[in-house]
């Protein structure tokens, strides 16, 4: 069974004080994810992710099909990262890194995600018509929403 990977940057001109109060908000994750995904945040939290934190989110992946994601936030070392693992939801396996390091100009987000996807013997081929694609798309609209809110470096959002 095959284990994917998908790594992304992105470097925010703000500090690392707020980059970690944006990303450990897990109320802020909807704000981040694409709209046809309509996902809703079901777990009420006080804004703030710890070791051992479970989270559930509701999510429709595909053409109108609901799912429910449960993951565990399982290291915390803030401000630099944490780690977030499924506990149910669409993935056979699910692990997301989450790295923040402060670089000339701002701070570099990282996110390292290693996954399976079920029906191993059709994973390869799932993966890329469509897991691949849809992940894309998630971390590009991600990417966007994070650069209108904050800016890009050499260039900050409007405050």
């Amino acid at each position: 069974m095959k284990t994917y990977r998908l790594r992304t940057k992105q470097t925010l001109p703000i500090s690392l004080q707020q980059v970690w109060d944006y990303f450990s908000n897990p109320n802020n994750l909807r704000d981040i994810t694409p709209p046809d995904l309509n996902m809703t945040v079901r777990t009420d939290t006080d804004g703030r992710i710890y070791n051992g934190m479970v989270i559930e989110y509701h999510v429709t992946p595909l053409a109108g099909l609901r799912v429910r994601w449960l993951t565990e936030i399982k290291h915390v070392n803030a401000p630099y990262m944490f780690v977030d693992e499924q506990r149910f939801g669409p993935y056979q396996f699910w692990y997301h890194q989450h790295f923040f390091q402060e670089v000339n100009g701002g701070v570099e987000v990282t996110d390292l995600i290693y996954y399976r996807i079920p029906f191993s013997l059709l994973s390869p081929l799932i993966n890329r018509l469509v897991v691949e694609g849809k992940l894309s798309h998630i971390f590009n609209f991600r990417r966007q929403v994070l650069a209108d809110k904050f800016g890009t470096v050499g260039k900050r959002a409007a405050e």
